[in-house]
């Protein structure tokens, strides 16, 4: 491929029998990526993480799905540089950055859900690094506008990504937040033949009060956990 989505990835779609060609897909998405930020336009992630979700867990080390919406398209200063919150995994940020309102409502229901004090870091890399693909549906982003992205065609290779991991994976938890997230349950295949959970919930964003809705009280980190250990894996160590 031309472009920077992981070879095992790619493979993985192509051999589920997806509907399209991924290749051609991701080549039309990232050139019209490229036209805007020709045109001065800053888009986030860097290109250098846009895959990052991917890079980071290879297919068959996925134990766990966390479904996002799009990047965060804000920036803020840090020691005295203006930085992305984005960084490639959904509902992370780099350290030492302020914690978004829906991140700072997953910590507060890990707390509640665990009985521990609230992480204090954003930095999310090390559920990845256990085997948590943290997915957003769209990729990328326009600084200061969400969702400006969503007519790309990024929902096309997230979707296919679902069903090829669904279909050829046993015993996946695939954690599903706000509607968005939901929507995309059509996709997670032959969920009771390979023993996949999903576990659904309102979003946990503070927005027109979703996340009292469902999320709060919903036990995602020790339910995922409890069907982890029922399938003999080992259990996501949510704090690090």
């Amino acid at each position: 491929m031309n472009n920077n989505f992981p070879a095992c990835w790619f493979d993985l779609i192509e051999t589920s029998g997806c509907e399209f060609d991924v290749a051609d897909r991701i080549a039309r998405i990232e050139n019209a990526v490229a036209r805007i930020e020709r045109t001065g336009t800053e888009v986030f992630p860097p290109v250098q993480l846009r895959y990052r979700a991917f890079d980071a867990v290879a297919p068959e080390k996925v134990k766990v799905v966390i479904v996002g919406q799009d990047p965060y398209p804000r920036t803020e200063n840090v020691h005295g540089k203006e930085l992305p919150q984005a960084v490639g995994l959904s509902f992370s940020v780099p350290s030492g950055m302020t914690l978004p309102p829906s991140l700072q409502n997953i910590f507060q229901e890990l707390a509640d859900d665990l009985g521990v004090a609230p992480p204090t870091d954003g930095n999310l890399s090390h559920w990845a690094n256990q085997g948590v693909l943290m997915l957003n549906t769209i990729l990328t982003v326009e600084r200061g506008n969400a969702r400006s992205h969503s007519g790309l065609g990024w929902q096309d290779v997230t979707t296919a990504t679902l069903r090829a991991l669904s279909s050829q994976r046993k015993g996946l938890v695939f954690i599903l937040w706000g509607n968005d997230a939901k929507a995309l349950k059509e996709h997670i295949m032959d969920v009771e033949s390979r023993g996949h959970v999903i576990l659904e919930s309102s979003h946990p964003s503070p927005m027109g009060g979703s996340c009292y809705r469902g999320f709060f009280g919903s036990k995602p980190f020790s339910r995922t956990n409890a069907a982890l250990i029922a399938q003999g894996k080992k259990p996501i160590a949510w704090l690090g």
